[in-house]
C-alpha cells in the first residue's frame, strides 16, 4: 500500500521556486479566461515563427500514429475526438492536445501530421513521431501491443531528414541551416514509470532497480537520444519533464486514495528524482550550439487547476473509463461540462487543461514553468550550425 501526500505537501516542497505566484493570480484568471474562448474560436494564425515543428512523445502527443497498430493503446474512437473538428483522430483527448496547441501559437494551421501518414512536401513543415504507450525504453508499454518507442522514433526522423535534405537538392548546408531554425518537443517518459516500474505484474524493473537508480538509467538512456536527436539537425528544443503521475486517477486507484487533494507518494517521488535529473540536461555545454529548455511540467500542474481558474472537477474523469487502463469506454457518452474536468480519461486531460499547460509552455506565466526560456523566447533564438554539414552526413551515411 502506497502512503499518500497531499497537494500541499507538495506545494510546499515548491515554494522556494513559487515565491511570485500570488503576484500572478490576477493575471492567470485573465489568460484563461481567453484560453475558453480561444477553445471554440482557437487562435489567429500568422506567419509561422519556426519553419517547422517536430513532435517526439508517448500520448500527450499522439496525434494519430498508434491507429493503425496492434495495441490497445489507441484514441481513434467515440468519444474520443468529440470536440476535435475531424472527430476521433487517435488524439487522446476531447479535443485538441497539447502539441496542436502550441503549434497554434507557433503560428501553424495545422499541428503536423502523424508520421504514419505524412506524404511529399509535408515533410517541410513538420511531422509528428509521438506513440501512445511509447517510453525512452523500448520494452516499455509492449504488454498493451504495439508501440513506437523513442529509438524507433529516432529512426524514422532520420528518414524524414534524408527526405528533406533531398528536397533541398542534396544541399546539406542549406537542409542544415531550414533543420536549426525548427522547433522540436519531446515528452516521454511518463509510460516508463506507468506501463513499466510500476507494473511489476509486466516488468521486473521495480524489483531490479531502487527508485534512484531506475531514474538514473533513464536519464542516460534519454540523454543519449536527444544527442541523436542533436546530431539529427535539432537545434531548438523543448524537453518537457514529467506531470504529477502519482495525481491521476489511474494511479490513485491502484493504491485507494481518495480526494482531491491527494496523490502516491511512491510515484510521486520516484517521478521527482527524474525530473531533477532531466532539468540538468538543459544546460549541457557539449551541444554546442544547441538550445534546449525545459517544461516544469509537473509544476505548471501544481498552480494551474482550481476553481481560480475555471476547473471544479479535479479527480474524476470526464468519460467513463475502463477498470484495466483507464481508457474511455468505446461510445459511451462523456460528460457535458468539459471545461469544468481537468482529466478527460483516468490519465489524459482535457483540451481545456491541455491550453494551460501548451499556453505555458510556450509563454511562461512563472519563471519556473519554462527555464532557461519558453519556447515563445526559443523560437526567436539563432542556432548554431557550426560543423552541422559534417554531423548529419556521419548521422545519414549510419545504420
Amino acid at each position: 500500500m502506497a502512503l499518500s501526500i497531499s497537494f500541499t505537501d507538495i506545494f510546499t516542497s515548491f515554494i522556494p521556486y513559487l515565491v511570485t505566484v500570488m503576484a500572478w493570480w490576477s493575471f492567470l484568471v485573465l489568460v484563461c479566461v481567453v484560453l475558453v474562448v480561444s477553445q471554440k474560436n482557437h487562435f489567429v494564425f500568422g506567419e509561422p515563427q519556426v519553419p517547422c515543428y517536430f513532435v517526439f512523445g508517448d500520448s500527450l502527443s499522439d496525434v494519430g500514429n498508434n491507429n493503425d497498430l496492434l495495441t490497445t493503446a489507441k484514441s481513434n474512437y467515440a468519444p474520443y475526438g468529440i470536440d476535435y473538428p475531424e472527430g476521433p483522430t487517435g488524439r487522446f483527448g476531447n479535443g485538441r492536445i497539447l502539441v496542436d496547441i502550441i503549434a497554434e501559437l507557433l503560428g501553424f494551421e495545422k499541428s503536423p501530421p502523424p508520421y504514419a501518414y505524412t506524404r511529399g512536401v509535408d515533410i517541410l513543415k513538420g511531422v509528428n513521431y509521438a506513440s501512445g504507450g511509447a517510453g525512452i525504453l523500448n520494452e516499455t508499454g509492449r504488454h498493451m501491443g504495439d508501440e513506437i518507442p523513442m529509438d524507433e522514433q529516432l529512426q524514422n526522423h532520420k528518414k524524414i531528414v534524408t527526405k528533406i535534405v533531398k528536397q533541398f537538392g542534396n544541399d546539406k548546408s542549406l537542409a542544415a541551416n531550414y533543420l536549426a531554425k525548427c522547433i522540436y518537443t519531446v515528452t516521454i517518459g511518463s509510460n516508463d514509470y506507468l506501463n513499466n516500474y510500476f507494473l511489476p505484474q509486466f516488468y521486473p524493473t521495480s524489483r531490479e532497480y531502487t527508485p534512484d537508480q531506475f531514474a538514473t538509467l533513464l536519464f542516460q538512456r534519454y540523454s543519449q537520444q536527444l544527442q541523436q536527436l542533436y546530431d539529427q539537425g535539432a537545434r531548438k528544443v523543448g524537453v518537457f519533464g514529467l506531470g504529477l503521475l502519482g495525481c491521476t486517477i489511474l494511479v490513485k486507484e491502484w493504491y485507494g486514495i481518495e480526494g482531491d487533494l491527494s496523490c502516491a507518494e511512491n510515484v510521486t517521488y520516484a517521478v521527482s528524482l527524474f525530473n531533477e535529473r532531466l532539468e540538468s540536461l538543459v544546460y549541457n555545454d557539449d551541444l554546442v550550439g544547441a538550445k534546449f529548455t525545459y517544461i516544469n511540467f509537473a509544476g505548471i500542474g501544481l498552480t494551474g487547476f482550481s476553481a481560480l481558474t475555471g476547473f471544479t472537477v479535479l479527480s474524476t474523469s470526464c468519460c467513463t473509463v475502463r477498470a484495466t487502463d483507464g481508457a474511455c469506454i468505446p461510445n459511451e457518452n462523456p460528460c457535458d461540462n468539459r471545461g469544468d474536468y481537468v482529466f478527460w480519461d483516468a490519465v489524459h486531460t482535457t483540451e481545456a487543461a491541455n491550453a494551460i499547460y501548451a499556453t505555458r509552455a510556450y509563454s511562461a506565466l512563472l519563471p519556473t514553468d519554462a527555464y532557461p526560456y519558453d519556447l515563445q523566447y526559443l523560437a526567436t533564438l539563432d542556432s548554431s550550425i557550426e560543423s552541422f554539414q559534417d554531423q548529419l552526413k556521419a548521422s545519414l551515411s549510419s545504420d
